[in-house]
C-alpha cells in the first residue's frame, strides 16, 4: 500500500497486506462439522466418549485455526493469489460492499467464540502462544470493523483499482502461465466494475457519515485512475500479459484472447475506472473533508488509540510515542554532524542538508544505472550475510524497477513476498520515477531494509515454516516486520556495509525518516497539527525534497498509526538485544539472537519480548 520517497520510502501496497478476518473449512471439514467436533459429548442424548477418544485442545486448535485459514482464502481470494494458492484465482472480493464486511464480522465472532470455548489449562506453551494470538488477533479485528473504514475504500496508497492492475500486468502475483490461467484473470477483472459501484455507493455514505478522505490525499488517485482508464490498448497494464502470450498457446486460443482481453479492457474495465475518477473528480473530492488529523472523524479519537495499538503492539499513547520521537530525532540530528565533519562540508546541518539534495554527484541520470547499482549491491550484501545469520530463506529475489503505470504514486522502494511454495521470487521494487528521490547513499540502507535480511528474510523465512499454523505462517505485524526491517539496517555496519560516510548519512537519514513519523503521525492525529506544519518539520529535520515530504506526510495522514511501527519495533528488537548481550556476556551469539527473532515469525512485540526471557533462561 503506501507510496511516498527520497532516500527511503515504503509501500504498504508492495508488502505483505494483512488481511486480517474470514472463516473456515480445511481438508473437508466444514463448519458444521468443527462445531461438532467443538460440541462432543455436550448434547445429553448422546453418551460421552471415553477421555481418551476426545481431541486434545491441541487438535482442536490446529482444526480452527486451519479452518479459519482457509475461510480467510476464501474470503479474501486475492490473499490466497498472493501466497500462491492458484485456487480462487477467478474470484475477486466485493470489499467495498457493507455487507462483504458484515460477513466478515460474523465470521469473527463465530471462530472467536469457537476459541474461547477451548480448554486453555490443556496447551503446551507453544500452542498457547497461537491461540493467544489467535484470539488476541479475532478481538482486534471486531474492534477495526466498528469503525467503518470500509467507507473510504479509495486512497493514494493503494485500494482494488490498484491491485488489480498490479495482478492483472502480468509481473504480479497473478500466474498468466497457461490459456485457463488467462481466462481465470478474465473472469476475476469481470468483478471489477461491481466493485468500482459498490465503492461509489459506499463513499457516498461516507460522505454522508463524516467519514472521508481528506482532499489533499484524494487529489492523488485521479491521475492513478486516469491512466489505467486507457482506451490505448499497447499503453494498457492489462493488455501486457496479451503482448507476451506463452509461445505454445494454440493459434485459436491466441484469437480469443485477443478478443475476449480487447472486449475486458475497453467494455469493462476502462469505463469502470473512467466512472470512478468521473466521481471522485465531481462528486468526492469537492466534498472530502479539509481537515486532516484523524481524530477529526466520528468517534476518531478513539480510532487512532486503537489504529496506534494495532500497529505498534503496545500500550503506548499518542504523547509517549510523539516525546519517542523528538528525543530520536535529537540524537540523530547529532549523529549526521558527526558525518558532515567527517566528509569536511562546511556550513550548519541545513546546508548539510541542501548540498546533500542539490549536488549531482549523489544521483543517477538514467534508471537503468539505478537498477545496475542495486544489483550490484545485493551481490556485495549477500556475501556479507553468513556473517551475522545463520538462517537464509530457500527463496532467492530479483530486483526490479517499478512497472510505469504505478512509478508515479508508488514509493521510493518496496518489497514482493515470493510465493510459498516458491515458484515465484520475491521482488524488490526500486522506483525509477524521480531519480532525484533515489540518492546514491542510499542504497545500502535501503537493500538492507527492504531485501536482506530485511523483508525478505522475515517473510520468506516465516512461509518456510510449515511447522506453524498458517494464519501465523501469512500474518503481518507493523512493529515486528517493519521493525525487523530497521533493525537489520542498523547492524549495516557490523555486516560490513557503510564503509563509506555517505552511505552511512544514508543510514542515518533513514533513520531520521522512521523517527520523523513518531513527532508528526501523532502531531496530525492527536496533536492538531496541519499538514503544512508536518511537511515543514520533516523540511526542517532531513535532506528530503519537498515533493517527498509531501508525499510521506499525505501517507501518514490516510494510514496513521501504520508508520509508528518502524521505530517502535525496532527499538524493542535492539533493547531485547541489548539485554541478551548484558545477560549472557562472552557466550551471546548474534546469529542465535537473529535465529530467535526470525523462527516463529511475525508476532506482538510482547510475545517476542516474552520469548528472548525464555531463550535467556535455559542459557543460564
Amino acid at each position: 500500500m503506501v507510496e511516498p520517497v527520497t532516500v527511503r520510502s515504503e509501500s504498504l501496497e508492495g508488502k505483505r497486506p494483512n488481511w486480517r478476518v474470514a472463516t473456515a473449512h480445511w481438508y473437508g471439514i466444514t463448519m458444521l462439522g468443527l462445531i461438532a467436533i467443538l460440541a462432543a459429548g455436550c448434547a445429553a442424548s448422546t453418551p460421552t466418549p471415553p477421555a481418551a477418544d476426545k481431541p486434545s485442545a491441541a487438535v482442536l486448535l490446529n482444526t480452527l485455526v486451519e479452518a479459519y485459514f482457509e475461510r480467510q482464502l476464501e474470503q479474501f481470494p486475492t490473499l490466497a493469489t498472493y501466497i500462491g494458492d492458484e485456487r480462487y484465482n477467478d474470484r475477486l472480493e466485493a470489499s467495498a460492499s457493507p455487507a462483504f464486511w458484515q460477513q466478515v464480522a460474523a465470521t469473527e465472532r463465530d471462530y472467536l467464540a469457537q476459541a474461547r470455548a477451548l480448554d486453555v489449562t490443556q496447551l503446551a506453551p507453544a500452542a498457547r502462544v497461537t491461540y493467544d494470538i489467535f484470539v488476541g488477533e479475532r478481538e482486534l479485528a471486531l474492534e477495526q470493523l466498528a469503525f467503518r473504514e470500509y467507507l473510504m475504500p479509495v486512497d493514494q496508497m493503494g485500494s482494488m483499482a490498484t491491485t488489480l492492475a498490479v495482478f492483472g500486468s502480468g509481473a504480479g502475483p497473478q500466474p498468466f502461465r497457461t490459456v485457463a490461467d488467462y481466462d481465470k484473470f478474465l473472469t476475476r477483472a469481470g468483478a471489477f466494475p461491481r466493485w468500482v459501484d459498490e465503492a461509489i455507493v459506499a463513499m457516498r455514505t461516507g460522505l454522508a457519515a463524516g467519514i472521508t478522505v481528506p482532499q489533499p490525499a484524494i487529489e492523488k488517485v485521479l491521475p492513478q485512475l486516469q491512466q489505467l482508464a486507457t482506451t490505448d490498448l499497447e499503453q494498457s497494464v492489462f493488455w501486457r500479459p496479451i503482448s507476451s502470450l506463452p509461445a505454445d498457446v494454440a493459434p485459436a486460443d491466441r484469437e480469443r484472447l485477443n478478443r475476449e482481453y480487447r472486449r475486458l479492457i475497453l467494455d469493462q474495465l476502462s469505463p469502470a475506472y473512467q466512472r470512478l475518477a468521473g466521481f471522485i473528480a465531481t462528486e468526492y473530492a469537492p466534498r472530502a473533508r479539509t481537515t486532516v488529523g484523524w481524530s477529526e472523524l466520528p468517534n476518531g479519537q478513539a480510532w487512532y488509540r486503537l489504529r496506534i495499538r494495532a500497529a505498534t503492539t503496545t500500550r503506548l499513547s499518542a504523547d509517549e510515542i510523539h516525546a519517542i520521537g523528538v528525543g530520536e530525532v535529537a540524537r540523530i540530528r547529532a549523529s549526521m554532524q558527526d558525518v558532515q565533519r567527517q566528509v569536511r562540508v562546511d556550513g550548519d546541518l541545513e546546508s548539510f542538508f541542501r548540498f546533500l539534495e542539490t549536488d549531482p554527484q549523489f544521483y543517477f541520470t538514467d534508471s537503468n544505472q539505478l537498477l545496475a547499482g542495486y544489483r550490484a549491491t545485493k551481490t556485495q550484501i549477500d556475501a556479507l550475510l553468513p556473517k551475522l545469520f545463520a538462517d537464509f530463506p530457500k527463496a532467492d529475489y530479483e530486483v526490479r524497477l517499478v512497472e510505469p503505470f504505478r512509478a508515479a504514486s508508488a514509493a521510493g522502494a518496496f518489497y514482493q513476498p515470493p510465493s510459498a511454495d516458491g515458484k515465484r521470487p520475491g521482488v524488490f521494487y526500486v522506483n525509477g520515477y524521480n531519480l532525484k528521490a533515489q540518492p546514491k547513499f542510499g542504497m545500502e540502507t535501503l537493500s538492507l531494509h527492504e531485501a536482506a535480511p530485511g523483508h525478505h528474510f522475515q517473510i520468506a523465512i516465516q512461509q518456510e515454516l510449515t511447522d506453524l499454523p498458517r494464519f501465523r505462517r501469512f500474518n503481518n505485524y507493523v512493529a515486528y516486520a517493519e521493525g525487523w526491517a530497521l533493525y537489520c539496517e542498523s547492524i549495516g555496519k557490523e555486516l560490513g556495509v557503510f564503509t563509506d560516510p555517505y552511505q552511512y548519512y544514508g543510514r542515518l537519514s533513514d533513520e531520521m525518516l522512521r523517527a520523523m513519523r513518531l513527532v508528526v503521525d501523532t502531531g496530525l492525529h492527536a496533536k492538531g497539527w496541519t499538514r503544512e506544519r508536518a511537511i515543514q518539520y520533516m523540511l526542517d529535520n532531513s535532506s528530503m525534497a519537498e515533493s517527498d515530504v509531501i508525499a510521506e506526510v499525505e501517507r501518514y495522514i490516510v494510514t496513521p498509526g501504520q508508520a509508528l511501527g518502524y521505530k517502535i519495533g525496532q527499538l524493542r528488537i535492539s533493547a531485547m538485544r541489548a539485554r541478551a548481550e548484558a545477560a549472557l556476556g562472552t557466550r551471546f551469539d548474534i546469529k542465535a539472537f537473529h535465529s530467535q527473532i526470525l523462527r516463529d515469525g511475525a508476532v506482538p512485540l510482547d510475545v517476542l519480548d516474552a520469548k528472548i526471557d525464555r531463550w535467556l533462561a535455559a542459557q543460564r
